[in-house]
Order: structure tokens, then C-alpha cells, then sequence
């Protein structure tokens, strides 16, 4: 029988094989890394809870109403042929988060993702109710009580109102905003509305209220994969171990050369404002989100001591190593791997958004009818029927004209007028005549081209082929 008999001793090793979740209680802190943060939290989150109530052209600026599969944004109107520029955006996406990664780390973690977004807001509340770290440490370790209940329950209803109205706002993006207001007002809601309001709440507060490192640390992929996209000129939040060590108190107007120490007066608080509970004073680690929270508060007690900023600041490992100045240290940003980054991302950025300024807005596709190859009709023309569906994606009704061209005597023998409303589709039936002898048996080329009446430079042509009987 394989392992350890003592029942003592198997919750030992166990003990070795998981570590039990330590509750981290960051401090706040201001400076200039956190204002940026909190320009950022507030930027986004205006943006999403507020896109919603815009309008543009009587409608909501930004749709995706997959009942119509149309996607609206602002001008543009989408539809699933144009899986392209959702393509290009993930493409966009992914070389900025490339290049976001190798000039300066993990930007994306520290200031913009959800994650840390979400978990901001959801420590405001927190702090705003129970207090800052010291205040919440004593009411952790405190016993049950009524003012603990209390404040325990305000803060609860708090994050569970904002996760439902995030949850709703973004089902917003689904469903026009007023119309699923006045859904809930009524007690409406559709099921699939119901459920991703419920869905997205629910993980909202769960990952900002109560996972909050743990997402960062163990669930999200980037944070394992980071490690391949840095290098020796990345610049990441580094303590300078040089300066600072050896580390010790002391009192402001003490000499540090003369007690033999560095300027880390080791205070902690650089470990109490971290939202993941690293020290940075071991290097670099996975967990850290480059939210430079310990820049802020380490600046302020250098500040204090009367010592130069920067025992903890954002530089490179080269810089570090070798004593550069910043301006070499920038320099050197503008290396091999970045110039690729940017180009790729330059490249596919313009070419997207040239391609959907110069877009026209109208679809053609032509479909041949299958259950009539090709037939010979009065006068020995020979008839082809066809299926157009014709997509306005324009926000206003056009009419256009349909003509045909590849074979000498082909024409339109219905109606050769189209007219669709704005943003919408229409199928169209379309019979094409031949003279008979005009095209040889089998299958001849054929373009089809619609011109909107009121703008010439609305064109489209669709090839497609006549069949002519053996």
C-alpha cells in the first residue's frame, strides 16, 4: 500500500500540494500610476454603460440585433457576409497587445483589462463602506456582531446592484436599452435575456467581488504566456536591488551610508498596495499586473525620507544591469521585434479602415434557379432564371437599375428596376434571355451589374453563368 499511514502525516504533504488561499486586502493608494489607472476605469466604463444610450438615425448608435443579423455601428451597417472586419479587429487586437507587451509589459493587465477594472471598482465600494486595509483587517478578524453583519450586507448589496446593472448593460448591446427597461419594469425579460443578464452579473461579481487575484494568477492564460514576448529591453516594474539593499529602518535624519544601508527603509507598504500580494523586492514575477501601485507608494515614502524617487520604477533589465541613461533606454525600444509589431499593426489597421470608408453599400449575390437549367421560349430565345439577393446596407431606401452583360443579346425580361428599403434584404427573381445561336451549348459567363438611380457611384457586379441547352 502505497503512501504515508499517519493520517497526520497525508495532511502534511497535502498542505505541501495546495496552498490555502490567503485573503489580500490592498491599500489604497494615489500618485501618478493610479490616476492614470482611475482616468482609464472611468474612461471604459463610461463607454460601456453609456454607448448603449446613444442614438444614430433614430436607433441605437451601437446594435448587434442577431434577430435581423444586422450589426449597427453608428454609420455602418453590418451584416454576416462582413465577418472580414471582425477578423481584422481581433487581428488589430492581438499585434496592439503584442506591442503594448514587448515595449512596456503587461499595460493591458495593470490599467485596462475588465478584471482590474471591475476589481477597482468593486475595492472602492468596499473601502467606501468598510474602510481602508487596517479597518478592514480588524473587521475581518473581528467576531460576529451587528455592525459587522450590517456593513457586510450594505456592501453586498452595493456590488450585487453594480454587477446586475454591468450585466444589463451589456445585454443593452443586444437588446435597445429602453426596450429592456421597460422589459424589466414589466417583468418581461425573455429568457435569453434573463439568462446573460444573470450570467454576466453573476461573473462580474464573483471575479471583482471575491476571486479577484486568483483570476489574474491562476485562470488567465496571459499571464503564462507574457514571458515569451518580453525581453532584456522590455520595461517592467523592477526594484532597484542595487540602491536599496541592504534594507533596514531607520529614522529620517539618520545617514544611511553611515549605517551601512540601502534606501529600502522596508516598510511593507509596497507589498500592502499590491493587489496580487507579491513583493517586487524578489523580481520579477508572473503574478505582477504592472499596475505600478508600488511605484506610487514607494515614490512617496522616498518623498518623505528625503532619497531620490525611482528605487522602484519602470526600466529595463538592461538598463538596470548596465547603468543606461532613459533616454538610451528608450532608445533601444525601437528594436527588431517592435518594428515588426508595429508594422504588422499599422498595415492591417489602415488596410481595415480604408477598406470600410471605401465600402460600398450594397450586396449582390446571384444564385441560379436549380430547378431550371435552361429552356428555349418563344422565337427560339433561350431563358435563364436566377435569384438575386440584393442587401441595401445603406441607412436610407434605393432604387436601382439591373442590367447584364458578357453575352451580345442578353437581357433583362422582368422588371429591371429594384427597389429595397433602408438596411434591408430583398430576394429577387431576375429572367435573363438569349437570342438562340448567341452563346455556345453549355455554360457562357455572365456579370450582373446594379446601379443605385440616385448615386451612380453605387455599383456592384456578381459574375455568375448562362446555360444554354445541348
Amino acid at each position: 500500500m502505497n503512501g504515508p499511514s499517519n493520517p497526520s502525516a497525508a495532511a502534511a504533504e497535502s498542505e505541501l500540494l495546495y496552498e490555502v488561499r490567503r485573503k489580500i486586502q490592498p491599500r489604497a493608494v494615489s500618485g501618478l500610476f493610479a490616476g492614470w489607472r482611475w482616468a482609464l476605469v472611468w474612461g471604459t466604463q463610461l463607454l460601456f454603460y453609456g454607448l448603449p444610450w446613444l442614438t444614430w438615425n433614430d436607433r441605437p448608435a451601437i446594435l448587434f440585433d442577431l434577430l435581423t443579423r444586422r450589426f449597427y455601428l453608428f454609420g455602418l451597417v453590418l451584416y454576416p457576409q462582413d465577418f472580414i472586419y471582425l477578423t481584422g479587429l481581433l487581428v488589430i487586437s492581438a499585434m496592439a497587445l503584442f506591442l503594448f507587451t514587448t515595449v512596456a509589459g503587461r499595460l493591458w493587465c495593470g490599467y485596462a483589462c475588465p478584471q482590474t477594472v471591475y476589481t477597482e471598482l468593486f475595492l472602492w465600494i468596499e473601502r467606501r463602506v468598510e474602510g481602508d486595509r487596517a479597518a478592514r483587517l480588524r473587521l475581518d478578524r473581528a467576531g460576529p456582531s451587528a455592525r459587522k453583519l450590517g456593513l457586510r450586507s450594505l456592501k453586498h448589496l452595493l456590488w450585487i446592484a453594480l454587477a446586475l446593472w454591468t450585466g444589463l448593460s451589456f445585454v443593452a448591446y443586444f437588446t435597445p436599452i429602453r426596450v429592456l427597461l421597460g422589459e424589466v419594469a414589466d417583468l418581461a425579460l425573455g429568457p435569453w435575456e434573463t439568462f446573460w443578464i444573470l450570467f454576466y452579473g453573476l461573473a462580474t461579481y464573483g471575479n471583482a467581488g471575491f476571486m479577484r487575484e486568483q483570476v489574474c494568477k491562476y485562470m488567465c492564460p496571459y499571464a503564462r504566456f507574457q514571458s515569451s514576448m518580453f525581453d532584456r529591453d522590455t520595461l517592467i516594474i523592477t526594484y532597484d536591488e542595487a540602491r536599496g539593499e541592504p534594507r533596514g529602518s531607520r529614522s529620517r535624519k539618520a545617514d544611511p551610508a553611515a549605517l551601512g544601508l540601502g534606501s529600502c527603509i522596508d516598510c511593507g507598504l509596497c507589498v500592502e498596495v499590491c493587489p496580487t500580494g507579491i513583493d517586487i523586492r524578489n523580481g520579477l514575477q508572473y503574478e505582477c499586473i504592472g499596475c505600478a501601485a508600488c511605484i506610487d507608494t514607494c515614490d512617496q515614502i522616498m518623498d518623505k525620507m528625503g532619497y531620490a524617487r525611482g528605487l522602484i520604477r519602470y526600466t529595463t533589465q538592461n538598463a538596470l544591469a548596465n547603468g543606461w541613461s532613459r533616454a538610451r533606454m528608450i532608445r533601444r525600444a525601437l528594436r527588431p521585434r517592435v518594428l515588426v509589431y508595429g508594422t504588422i499593426l499599422l498595415t492591417v489597421t489602415v488596410a481595415l479602415f480604408t477598406h470600410v470608408v471605401m465600402r460600398t453599400p450594397l450586396k449582390l449575390d446571384v444564385i441560379r434557379d436549380r430547378g431550371s437549367l435552361g429552356r428555349e421560349v418563344e422565337d427560339g430565345e433561350i431563358e435563364n432564371v436566377f435569384r438575386l439577393h440584393v442587401i441595401n446596407t445603406a441607412e436610407i431606401g434605393r432604387r436601382y437599375q439591373l442590367s447584364v452583360s458578357g453575352i451580345a443579346s442578353a437581357r433583362i425580361a422582368s422588371t429591371p428596376q429594384i427597389e429595397v428599403p433602408a438596411a434591408q434584404e430583398l430576394v429577387v427573381p431576375v429572367r435573363v434571355l438569349i437570342t438562340g445561336g448567341a452563346a455556345a451549348p453549355g455554360s457562357s459567363p455572365l456579370v450582373f451589374r446594379l446601379e443605385a438611380l440616385d448615386d451612380p457611384s453605387v455599383t456592384v457586379r456578381e459574375k455568375s453563368v448562362f446555360y444554354v441547352p445541348r
